[in-house]
């Protein structure tokens, strides 16, 4: 039975990333629903790796679609990634127009001409937490000692960072006294525990009801334990030589959306409350946040 179980949670997890897979690394995931204008400027909208490539642009094209509906002569085109390195790397070259990253990737991209144009989400939506299987014997943070963690990356800081800072402050040092695997994408992390792989498996709120939505049946068997407290949520960012007429449209068309029965659904399919006005000044409370995490746990990016 155990053998079954196992064979058929893989299939599952192949089915969440397999698209991740089947793509080289250097490959852009390129999405666009409508034709485009001849000879229009295409500025790419990169969003990083919140689901697998697929269900990421079955989540966010109707976002784009609505964007490009009422804007002149220039097109956005949605862009996934593979995986939180790759993503990172495309914007470390300054590839993409526009960016959805993470609050510590808002950091790095500040630091190569990306400035901050909006929240999305609330900041109270922002946090770890962590999944285990109901029929679990864990109940506190110290039963998780000797044992295996899923996370999607070192660098995801709802669902790594946040979550290893958590067990420190309850006295578990995350180097030593457990075993860290990082599988890639938040599916994978939830499914490592559905399967038994890991004692426990650290995501944040949006993936976690995505998945108790699209997979029923494995989330059935699977609790949410603890979760920490919020910080700040991801960023909109745009590139420093994008138009400012452009920018400006993105913008403002961002934080219009809830207004909008038409916004209302897009933003509901995306699991967004709303989109926030913010600025890069907005993400100093992360620096703090990330220079208190790695003096007192580890480097946020490993060797």
């Amino acid at each position: 039975m155990n053998v079954l179980l196992t064979l058929v949670g893989l299939f599952i997890i192949f089915q969440l990333t397999g698209c991740e897979q089947q793509i080289p690394e250097d490959t852009p995931l390129q999405y666009s629903s409508s034709p485009l204008e001849p000879n229009a400027p295409i500025y790419r909208f990169a969003i990083h790796p919140l689901h697998n490539p697929e269900k990421l642009s079955e989540t966010y094209q109707p976002l784009i679609d609505h964007l490009n509906s009422q804007l002149q002569g220039v097109r956005l085109e949605l862009e996934a990634s593979r995986d939180y390195q790759a993503y990172e790397q495309k914007f470390r070259e300054r590839s993409p127009a526009f960016l959805l990253p993470n609050p510590w990737q808002t950091l790095q991209a500040q630091k190569v001409g990306y400035h901050v144009i909006a929240m999305a989400g609330s900041a109270e939506d922002f946090k770890g937490i962590f999944i285990v299987r109901r029929d679990s014997r864990i109940e506190k943070p110290s039963d998780l000692k000797g044992k295996v963690v899923s996370y999607p990356s070192p660098s995801a800081l709802a669902a790594a960072i946040m979550p290893q800072y958590f067990l420190y402050a309850h006295g578990i040092d995350v180097n030593r006294d457990i075993q860290n695997i990082y599988v890639g994408s938040q599916e994978s992390s939830i499914m490592n525990v559905y399967l038994g792989n890991s004692a426990a498996g650290a995501t944040w709120p949006p993936p976690w009801r995505s998945f108790q939505k699209d997979h029923p049946t494995e989330a059935a068997q699977l609790k949410l334990i603890w979760e920490t407290p919020s910080l700040i949520n991801n960023s909109v960012m745009v590139r420093d030589d994008v138009p400012e007429s452009v920018r400006e449209y993105v913008r403002k068309s961002l934080l219009d959306l809830v207004q909008s029965p038409e916004g209302k659904i897009i933003l509901s399919d995306m699991g967004t409350a709303r989109f926030q006005a913010a600025d890069d000044a907005s993400y100093a409370v992360v620096a703090d946040y990330i220079k208190r995490f790695e003096k007192d746990v580890r480097p946020v990016e490993l060797q």
